[in-house]
């Protein structure tokens, strides 16, 4: 299943309902990562938290239901194998969670602990399945029981669609060449070669495209929000820590405020690591941007993440899938209904690859290509290296000998960008945004009276709107590629879609008071519609028709958002003023081809 489609949570339905009818008395759920097992835990498997365990210390103990364990735990130093303290027959069920990892080696100590519990039912869950010369899911698992795409959960609403900014570096396509006898920053001459963009952060430090890099980044931010989380994956644990920096001297405005704001989180930085529950938690604000290379490619669970920055050489297909799976999830209290994608390396061709979102990736054997374009080597699947305690570093990058050089004062630019969207086919295609949306907006609604129609009849308007994003519609891509800020999403659409003059939110707003509707309510309840009239000039009508509207400091005054409602004579009442106020500020004369038709909404 996808990232972000709920394996775990379809985990966690089979155990509660095999328990429950005493099918199944011991569960073993088994991780090679701290963060796969401790977000199960508190999340998903919470409500089994009277009879649930983590195995620490190697210390076995046979009173509980549920086991959360690493591979790591249970095999011990030097083959211990204490799983062995429980007899073969102890579990009934094993969830082996990443299965493309880990047990999946035919020869991995770790195996050892399945083939032990062999009378155990057992089942693995993966995003990305692998087939290999060493490890194959479908030799050991069979064939899958159930699988569900990507572009399944993004058609079926239950992923984050998602837009792709290619951006071209001169120095990447063009590359750089020492001049006879050059010496790096550090005093190494400079072998003579062409570097392009594979060597970049691999064998070649250039200062100024980190900070070209970096200010692309901050750029995104300060249009699309400064507290916008955000993952950079880097070459290196190495360059993710130049890249903290470099992000660092571009914000450090906020920085000063708060150091947390950017961090490292790699698998050798205690203090980043840390922080990674702070950063995956919706309601904390901080850190917003973290730098990494492995560590977070697979089980870190953001549903916030608005931006990914591929910034490694990714050759792939399963790393990338990982990778890509840390934006797909969806947080619409949190603003959270898309995702940038934004590629300094190319590595969005992938998109391309067959199978990027089709049937397990089978590869027979390593075909012995170079270390750039192999897709077999540990360094390239974003496997990851687990010490004994279950968690997971990325070792310092070596090169066979190679020496990585350090230059700056080198010259470097962003020559181009290039947007692509997702299409209904899951296809990335590169048109602006305006046009992929009268292409959409026309397939679902095809003429003027239609979208009309479906907007009067329907209550409430999100409704629509979110009907429009499951065609990966952006209402706020078409705010800043139109700077129309001060019309709201009816009008919008009417414009871009089917060439409408527009009404700005405040000349609707003039039009409803012209008419003195409310005089049948009391005077406090005239003020409180007042300002949702006022909110929604400001706002839109996604916000008045959210009750969470009244805990705005504009309605502080009425005081509760309960003792508000009662006022009208309970939600019911409320919600039925609200209605008629919806129903005014659209109760205008729209004309279509500039008055010939009258549409009353």
């Amino acid at each position: 299943m996808a990232t972000g489609t709920g394996k775990t949570y379809t985990a966690f339905q089979i155990v509660y309902r095999l328990t429950k009818a005493k099918k199944v008395n011991r569960v073993l759920y088994l991780a090679d990562r701290n963060i796969l097992i401790d977000q199960t835990i508190v999340q998903d498997f919470k409500p089994f938290e009277k009879v649930i365990t983590k195995v620490k210390n190697r210390h076995l103990d046979s009173s509980y239901e549920i086991y959360m364990s690493l591979y790591q735990q249970l095999v011990g130093e030097n083959g211990e194998e204490i799983f062995r303290a429980f007899k073969p027959e102890f579990f009934d069920l094993i969830i082996v969670d990443e299965c493309h990892r880990g047990s999946a080696k035919e020869d991995s100590q770790w195996r050892t602990i399945l083939e032990y519990f062999n009378s155990a039912v057992q089942i693995g869950l993966t995003a990305t399945p692998k087939e290999t010369k060493e490890i194959s899911n479908l030799a050991y698992f069979g064939e899958p029981i159930y699988t569900y795409s990507l572009k399944q959960g993004i058609a079926d609403g239950f992923l984050a669609p998602y837009k792709v900014i290619r951006v071209n570096i001169d120095r990447d396509s063009e590359g750089w060449r020492p001049y006879k006898g050059q010496f790096d920053k550090n005093g190494l001459q400079i072998e003579d070669k062409l570097y392009l963009g594979k060597d970049f952060d691999k064998n070649l430090i250039i200062d100024e495209r980190t900070q070209e890099v970096a200010k692309r980044i901050t750029k995104w931010l300060k249009e699309n929000g400064r507290y916008s989380k955000t993952i950079v994956f880097c070459v290196d644990i190495e360059h993710a820590e130049r890249m903290r920096q470099a992000l660092t001297n571009e914000n450090s405005d906020i920085m000063k405020a708060n150091p947390n704001y950017i961090m490292r989180i790699t698998g050798d930085n205690k203090e980043g690591k840390a922080m990674l529950d702070y950063f995956i938690d919706p309601s904390e604000k901080y850190p917003t941007i973290v730098t990494t290379s492995k560590l977070m490619t697979t089980g870190v669970d953001a549903k916030t993440c608005k931006l990914i920055v591929l910034e490694n050489n990714i050759n792939s297909i399963i790393e990338f899938k990982q990778i890509i799976g840390r934006g797909t999830r969806l947080n619409p209290d949190y603003d959270k209904n898309y995702f940038t994608i934004m590629d300094f390396r190319g590595v969005t061709r992938l998109f391309a690859d067959p199978n990027f979102d089709g049937d397990p990736i089978v590869i027979i054997e390593d075909d012995g290509k170079d270390e750039n374009t192999s897709t077999n080597t540990t360094e390239e699947t974003g496997e990851d290296i687990a010490s004994e305690d279950g968690d997971i570093f990325t070792p310092p990058m070596v090169h066979e000998g190679k020496v990585k050089y350090h230059v700056d004062n080198v010259d470097v630019n962003i020559v181009n960008e290039r947007v692509q969207y997702l299409d209904a086919n899951g296809k990335l295609i590169t048109e602006s945004v305006v046009d992929f949306t009268k292409k959409n907006v026309r397939k679902e609604y095809a003429s003027l009276d239609e979208f009309i129609n479906a907007w009067s009849s329907t209550a409430k308007k999100q409704v629509i709107l979110e009907e429009l994003a499951k065609h990966n519609v952006s209402i706020d891509e078409l705010y800043k590629a139109t700077g129309k800020n001060d019309i709201d999403e009816f009008d919008l659409i009417l414009h871009i879609v089917y060439d409408q003059k527009p009404l700005t939110r405040k000349e609707r707003i003039n039009n409803v008071k012209k008419r003195d509707y409310f005089a049948k309510y009391s005077p406090v309840c005239r003020e409180v519609l007042d300002a949702l009239m006022e909110q929604y000039k400001n706002e839109g009508i996604r916000e008045i028709q959210n009750l969470q509207v009244l805990r705005n400091k504009n309605f502080a005054k009425w005081g509760t958002a309960p003792k508000i409602v009662k006022m009208f004579g309970g939600k019911e009442k409320y919600f039925q003023a609200v209605d008629e106020l919806t129903s005014l500020i659209y109760n205008n004369e729209i004309s279509a081809n500039q008055g010939s038709n009258i549409y009353n909404l």
